[in-house]
């Protein structure tokens, strides 16, 4: 088996913010070779998440009101005796969940209709990285 890496860099100009990055991720897939397997798209920050779903704006803005809903800002949190502010940055990304893994065949994404790879970012405008690594042969 094979593997490739490659890392997302994102500073985002909102504190929230959703980013559709897969041609990022087929631009890798291809510069991979791999033709069956599988590929892994991780945020390597605990206020971000990936995942995947349709790219329509009014889907993206009712995925934002939801998050917001489930999590909003407080600043009765806990995590903000600590001197931080992002208690529900936190909270967002664990719901999102951090990765995601998306099939590779035929050295394609194999996704199913209108399906796309999101960036999420909960607590932005700071330098932050997304790890893609395709596996397989």
């Amino acid at each position: 088996m094979k593997s490739y890496t490659e890392y997302l860099w994102f500073t985002t100009k909102q504190k929230r913010e959703y980013i559709n990055i897969t041609g990022e991720v087929e631009r890798i897939l291809a510069k991979s070779g791999i033709g069956e397997g599988m590929v892994l798209v991780s945020a390597m920050h605990i206020t971000a998440g990936v995942y995947v779903n349709d790219a329509e704006q009014g889907l993206i803005e009712d995925i934002d009101e939801w998050l917001e809903h489930l999590a909003p800002f407080r600043r009765e949190y806990r995590h903000h005796r600590t001197g931080e502010t992002n208690g529900d940055a936190h909270l967002k990304s664990l719901i999102v969940h951090h990765e995601v893994i998306v099939p590779v065949t035929g050295g394609k994404l194999d996704f199913g209709p209108w399906q796309q790879v999101y960036y999420a970012e909960f607590d932005g405008q700071r330098r932050k990285r997304v790890i893609v690594k395709v596996l397989g042969e």
